[in-house]
């Protein structure tokens, strides 16, 4: 029996750094077994400066993508789920122009991957630090991005990558974990991180989300046609969530978000 039957955290190759076809990406889901494959591939900003992030699509590739998607969508139609998402950065001051950007476009969900504080230009959450102020900021701008409502699914929820004092950690994450209860939003339990051997998925994070009575979805954060299942990589995950107390959930709902 396999561990997972749906992902919702799957990029392609307009990130430039994924790489592979939507449907190789697809036929790998098939064979798994999944049910629903979700594409959530990271959408492009507006900045106030010049500055481009090489890691995310560019505005004129999300025409492309979305009409890719729909195609294949029509398709595997009866053999797989294949909902249009976007893994979308939280960044007050340009989070309403890029809605403005996609507001024409049918995409059915986002996740939030906060992988910068402030924004791109700014502080990398995932590189180590054991500064109180990066931490508790990482956390108080993902809670502003959920209260927004846009949001499906929490992905890397600890990508913030602290190393100071466990009890900082404990607070800022209680805090965060608090708010995605109270906003009925599940967390992501990201197996890139976990085949990666990265900071994350940290077990006390998942310890927390476990007695906050949190949701815990899997999510392949697929970079690859392979990384879409990996049998041992996702019994690793299931065990992990397992042995933390973990409510795992296979399906997500989909919030709109525009």
């Amino acid at each position: 029996m396999i561990a997972m039957h749906t992902n919702y955290h799957t990029h392609t190759f307009r990130c430039h750094h994924a790489f592979g076809t939507e449907r190789e990406y697809i036929e790998k889901a098939i064979e798994a077994g999944f049910t629903v494959l979700g594409f959530s591939d990271h959408t492009p900003q507006f900045y106030r400066t010049d500055y481009y992030n090489k890691n995310k699509m560019r505005p004129e590739e999300l025409q492309g993508y979305v009409e890719t998607i729909l195609s294949l969508k029509e398709e595997y139609r009866g053999r797989i789920e294949i909902p249009l998402g976007l893994e979308v950065e939280y960044y007050p001051a340009i989070f309403d122009r890029l809605l403005t950007f996609l507001k024409d476009y049918p995409i059915e969900y986002f996740i939030l991957g906060q992988h910068y504080i402030g924004s791109d230009e700014k502080i990398y959450s995932g590189a180590p630090t054991g500064d109180k102020k990066i931490l508790f900021d990482y956390v108080a701008q993902v809670k502003e991005a959920l209260s927004t409502g846009r949001f499906s699914c929490l992905a890397h929820p600890d990508l913030i990558n602290y190393t100071g004092d466990a009890a900082s950690y404990y607070s800022a994450m209680k805090d965060l974990c608090r708010t995605c209860r109270d906003l009925g939003i599940p967390v992501e339990l990201n197996l890139h991180g976990l085949e990666g051997h990265r900071n994350y998925p940290n077990t006390l994070f998942f310890r927390i989300a476990a007695e906050e009575g949190l949701s815990v979805i899997l999510g392949s954060d697929a970079h690859l046609p392979e990384e879409v299942y990996k049998e041992q990589v996702a019994r690793e995950a299931m065990q992990m969530a397992k042995l933390c107390g973990c409510h795992v959930i296979d399906t997500l709902t989909l919030r709109p978000p525009l």
